[in-house]
């Protein structure tokens, strides 16, 4: 576990001088500043906040963390889900930091009490924009940071590269040609829902149909596309923004996430009165959705006559294709891992040696791995009779359904990633 003074420590100076002739060309849009605030953060200051954010898009991360400890400031990238230490500032500037990210995101710089949320618009030369969500929340040693990058760049909404394998992918494809419906996406935070759903909607988002998205935020912007930012503290919620789409005559709706009985109610009443309906929820596997909904309080029959199909996923690192070699695994691991035994003498394993083009980590991207469910109708009398997860996961395999780990087995054979990532992104079944 990496503590707060790991890592490299790099002085303010040195790091302005290395990125300074870097970030000439990098641009806050709409960006207001006090002026007596600008005062006291000097140049220096504002400089390594924009090397800071620079060097993470060039990195390919997805989030920046800096960190306030007592001795130290410590700034950290999420790249490929892994939070890497990329240096150690001094303390006395960590008040000029939060500052100056304070200023960039237009948030209240005066308040250290409380969190606060708010976006940066990065323009790069004269073609690419990259938005950063901020979040700040007052810790023991100051306010923690935290800036998740929005490149719509690096935006993969290609459904047919996010990692479905064939027969899978054919079962979502034919559930969004659907006219009404509910399509389900589940997984923990940061599996990559979001990313598969606007691929879905990138693929129905036609002239002829009019579609409508709630989020909790709006992360990026699409054309075509009716985007509602939820917020709570004014009554924006997502039921009140569900509810107020209904009026709109929509084709089609997205439901950044159901978290409570009414959002669930209200989206089980859509996809029954003639509208495709896509949200996520925060569950392990697909069959345990169906659980997690009766739970919300959702009646079995409500359940089974509108869910079309339920998708969970995972995100795993692919390995780098520039150090890759081939990884000896016992033939006893591998069918414990849940290779067939006649299969698993032949299994070519492979992981990554680490070079400086994936930075020593022997991994470069990610890829999904999908568990597609489409609601049969052995499923649904399994939903109707209230049976649990388990006797309809058995029944959804029975029909077809690959699990996680198959994907994951999938992804082993073909040479994608390693054994150690399956293992830790998937239970065995």
């Amino acid at each position: 576990m990496l503590g707060a003074d790991e890592g490299p420590t790099v002085d303010v100076e040195e790091f302005d001088q290395v990125v300074g002739r870097a970030i000439g060309d990098v641009e806050v849009v709409e960006e207001k500043e006090d002026a007596e605030v600008i005062r006291e953060v000097a140049a220096p200051i504002i400089k390594l906040t924009n090397g800071i954010l620079l060097n993470a898009i060039k990195a390919g991360a997805s989030d920046i963390q800096i960190e306030p400890y007592e001795n130290s400031v410590r700034v950290r990238y999420r790249i490929d889900g892994e939070c890497r230490v990329i240096m150690n500032l001094p303390a006395k500037i960590k008040a000029a930091l939060t500052s100056r990210i304070k200023i960039m995101a237009r948030l209240d710089i005066s308040e250290k009490r409380l969190p606060q949320d708010g976006r940066i618009k990065l323009k790069l030369g004269k073609k690419k924009e990259v938005d950063f969500r901020v979040s700040t929340v007052p810790c023991l040693f100051g306010e923690r940071t935290n800036m998740r990058i929005l490149d719509k760049g690096n935006l993969q909404v290609d459904l047919t590269k996010l990692g479905i394998e064939e027969e899978p992918l054919k079962d979502f494809m034919a559930a969004l040609e659907k006219p009404n419906g509910m399509i389900l996406v589940t997984g923990p935070t940061g599996c990559g829902k979001t990313t598969t759903l606007y691929s879905a909607l990138n693929y129905l988002n036609k002239i002829g149909v009019n579609v409508s998205t709630a989020e909790d935020p709006v992360e990026y912007n699409f054309p075509g596309i009716n985007q509602v930012a939820v917020k709570e503290d004014i009554g924006l919620t997502f039921a009140a923004a569900l509810r107020s789409f209904l009026r709109q005559d929509p084709d089609i709706i997205m439901v950044g996430e159901i978290r409570d009985f009414e959002t669930a109610e209200i989206s089980v009443k859509a996809a029954l009165t003639g509208h495709l309906v896509l949200s996520t929820l925060h569950t392990n596997d697909a069959p345990g959705t169906i659980s997690r909904l009766l739970n919300m309080g959702i009646e079995p029959f409500l359940v089974a006559a509108s869910t079309v199909l339920i998708a969970s996923q995972r995100l795993v690192r692919k390995i780098c294709p520039q150090c890759k070699e081939e990884e000896k695994i016992p033939v006893p691991a591998l069918i414990k891992l849940g290779f067939p035994e006649e299969e698993a003498g032949s299994i070519k394993c492979f992981r990554g040696k680490g070079c400086p083009a994936c930075n020593n980590a022997g991994y470069r991207g990610r890829i999904g791995l999908y568990e597609i469910m489409p609601m049969k109708d052995e499923i649904k009398e399994l939903t109707l009779e209230g049976a649990s997860s388990d006797e309809i996961k058995k029944a959804a395999v029975r029909l077809g359904m690959r699990t996680l780990r198959i994907s994951g087995l999938t992804k082993i054979k073909d040479g994608t990633t390693s054994v150690e990532e399956i293992v830790r992104a998937t239970f065995g079944d």
